[in-house]
């Protein structure tokens, strides 16, 4: 994980000092995308970890490659189906984030933050999981060299508040737990920040950071952006016996439903909110 962060820091600061033409950047593109599809269908179907592990090196210099790309932030990348791309609705930057599955069932993640800037020059702000020294994910307030590392699927503005933004994202753990997480990204002169204290609610801690809800990874959990209502609405998770409470290898939905209100920065918790028609639970 270290040397794949060390090879993203370098050449993400490295400049090209020509320009190629159109047409070369052009054919470039596609043998760089071409590549990267390659590199990504062996670090999620090789049987061999190492293999995998070298593929994501290959595969983080290659993405770079591509990023170096003038103006590479307009790019379409829809065929990279392998990795998570999101990009918020005022097009300020776009975070990349996917994970290597281990041989003893764990995870590493791995990501970037590129920035949309006006000279079309390459700017990005690598990611760095850090999950395994981190003590505290609930409530600790993290930076983009100490990541909870996660592959996100949604990102969601802040209305009236510049450079916040909500997250979304999955956190495959070890065989028997998976999580979903809902975090805070803030974006500054100073970098990039995770985490803020702004969850309020029924038995909600003021001091956490972000929501880690814990589960048996054989089944899955709805954590779900509603537009509608401007509402992240959630499964409510249960133990499958009183006696389990905190095993969360044990827990799972409960077939009711609560949700996130989204208001003035703030994310107030209503529970037990009627659905007449059960939301796809496939996030």
């Amino acid at each position: 994980m270290r040397k794949s962060c060390i090879i993203l820091l370098y050449i993400a600061s490295c400049t090209c000092n020509m320009l190629p033409s159109s047409a070369q950047t052009r054919n470039n593109k596609v043998l760089l995308t071409d590549s990267l599809i390659k590199l990504g269908f062996t670090m999620y179907n090789e049987v061999n970890e190492a293999e995998r592990l070298q593929a994501n090196y290959s595969f983080i210099k290659t993405l770079v490659a591509l990023l170096k790309t003038p103006y590479s932030f307009n790019m379409k990348l829809d065929t990279l189906k392998m990795i998570s791309i999101q990009q918020p609705s005022d097009n300020l930057f776009k975070i990349f984030s996917w994970h290597i599955k281990l041989d003893d069932g764990s995870f590493r993640y791995y990501g970037t933050i590129q920035v949309n800037t006006k000279d079309g020059q390459l700017k990005l702000n690598p990611i760095v999981d850090q999950s395994p020294n981190i003590k505290d994910p609930d409530h600790e307030i993290l930076n983009d060299g100490q990541w909870y590392g996660c592959q996100y699927y949604d990102i969601i503005p802040f209305k009236n508040i510049k450079n916040q933004y909500l997250l979304l994202g999955w956190k495959g753990t070890n065989p028997d737990i998976t999580q979903k997480i809902i975090d805070v990204l803030q974006l500054s002169d100073n970098g990039v920040t995770f985490g803020k204290a702004i969850f309020t609610g029924k038995g909600i801690d003021s001091s956490r950071s972000r929501m880690i809800y814990r589960f048996n990874a054989r089944t899955s959990m709805l954590l779900k952006h509603e537009k509608t209502n401007n509402n992240v609405i959630m499964d409510h998770l249960a133990p499958s016996d009183p006696k389990l409470k905190g095993e969360f290898k044990y827990y799972g939905p409960d077939m009711s439903y609560d949700a996130w209100q989204i208001k003035d920065g703030q994310l107030i918790l209503v529970e037990d909110l009627p659905l007449k028609n059960d939301p796809n639970p496939s996030r």
